[in-house]
């Protein structure tokens, strides 16, 4: 067990994922060194818990599910450390190195970092992007059109808008910018508007090519009906928003 102040919260949400959860907590047990501590948030009742481990700071369970951006912010609200992090149970690491993540920070212009996304095949993904317009989100939907917008190199570079599987926030820029805005947004969407809010505020959202995840991506949207009509209503209601 660690004695070092923990630099970053973790907060991960869980929808009954708790193979997927498993796995994600396997990597923290490997790469633990007393940086980071966790904050879970059980959104659907699932019998199982995760075993205590030293990091785990606290596990909301609640009573009836709420959106990506409400889990979120509740978690941040239990936060005390300098940095808050979003990440998907679907994301796998084998190392995090917080203090090569966090060196974007060293620039007080920096809101927000995230890492390099690759699939478990290899292939990078699309994780950060161009923000969104009709005409992206036709070639994207209509004509698959899945080309990088960023190529990625060894030195940390800005990006419109970041995928909100791992993001990383100042606690301070999180709390100014009124965290995810779950009143517009119950699911899909919140990364993109929360990016934009950054932006038009001052700060910049970095990609750090020193960190690289793995995303065994759950694609809910492509197999839920219920989720597909989540991402097309948040897709009109920003596009009609900004």
């Amino acid at each position: 067990m660690s004695n070092k102040e923990p630099l970053i919260t973790l907060s991960v949400v869980s929808h009954n994922q708790y193979d997927l959860m498993s796995l994600l907590l396997a990597d923290l047990d490997k790469v633990y060194n007393g940086d980071f501590e966790l904050i879970i948030t059980m959104n659907i009742v699932d019998h199982h818990r995760p075993l205590p481990r030293s990091y785990i700071k606290k596990i909301i369970v609640n009573s009836e599910p709420r959106g990506f951006g409400a889990n979120h912010n509740t978690a941040f609200k239990f936060a005390t450390t300098p940095y808050f992090a979003v990440i998907n149970p679907d994301i796998r690491l084998s190392e995090l190195d917080c203090v090569a993540f966090l060196q974007p920070f060293a620039n007080t212009s920096v809101g927000v970092v995230v890492p390099k996304v690759i699939s478990p095949n290899g292939a990078i993904e699309d994780s950060v992007r161009y923000r969104p317009t009709f005409i992206r989100l036709l070639r994207r939907v209509v004509f698959r059109d899945r080309q990088l917008d960023y190529r990625w190199g060894d030195i940390p570079f800005p990006v419109e808008w970041a995928a909100g599987m791992f993001m990383v926030f100042t606690r301070s820029v999180f709390e100014k910018v009124g965290g995810f805005d779950d009143k517009k947004y119950f699911m899909y969407f919140e990364d993109v508007d929360i990016c934009r809010r950054i932006w038009k505020s001052g700060w910049s959202v970095i990609a750090n090519p020193s960190v690289t995840v793995v995303h065994a991506a759950q694609r809910a949207s492509k197999r839920s009906i219920k989720h597909l009509r989540w991402h097309v209503s948040s897709a009109i209601r920003y596009l009609t928003n900004i």
